[in-house]
């Protein structure tokens, strides 16, 4: 993700109103966003990515043809080396439910460097159903520091789980 798409990633948090109600709070404006992407873009092990569904293009990349889903914020080894953490997977809000997370994760999976051994999970606040989610997808719970959020975890091997279908291209 670039600074340029800032705009993107703001109006996709006012579409999902439910995930800040949830933590209480308001989305952000769009001067919060701007300076989250610039601080992103200054860590290099840090990447945020929109996730696209493309419709009616024949090379799969034209944006303009292009559905946004939802966001990936993650990072490389952290917090150890050989460890990626997610620290927001969000799927637009009128999308949930129908599998676009799951292939995300598994999206992102396929691309892991190689050296990658734990695929961890960060859940913000009380959040049940982000629990569900990610214990359905083989994480188990592995740090709590409630009441600001839990980590799960998921052990890597060389059996690295493939979308079936993959309909989500993420854009750096």
């Amino acid at each position: 993700m670039a600074l340029h798409h800032a705009p993107l990633l703001h109006q996709l948090y006012l579409d999902t109103p439910d995930y800040f109600a949830l933590l209480g709070t308001n989305p952000p404006s769009l001067g919060e966003v701007e300076r989250d992407v610039q601080t992103a873009l200054f860590d290099p092990r840090r990447r945020l990515e929109l996730l696209y569904r493309h419709a009616g293009t024949s090379d799969g990349q034209t944006l303009q043809n292009s559905e946004l889903l939802g966001s990936l914020d993650y990072k490389l080894d952290f917090p150890e080396p050989g460890d990626v953490t997610i620290n927001l997977l969000l799927i637009r809000g009128d999308l949930q439910s129908g599998g676009l997370g799951r292939q995300a994760v598994h999206l992102l999976e396929k691309q892991l460097p190689s050296g990658t051994v734990r695929l961890l999970a960060s859940v913000l606040g009380e959040n049940p159903r982000a629990v569900a989610f990610w214990e359905r997808l083989g994480f188990s719970f592995a740090t709590d520091a409630r009441p600001v959020m839990t980590w799960y975890a998921k052990p890597l091997g060389n059996a690295r789980l493939a979308p079936k279908a993959p309909v989500l291209t993420p854009v750096l």
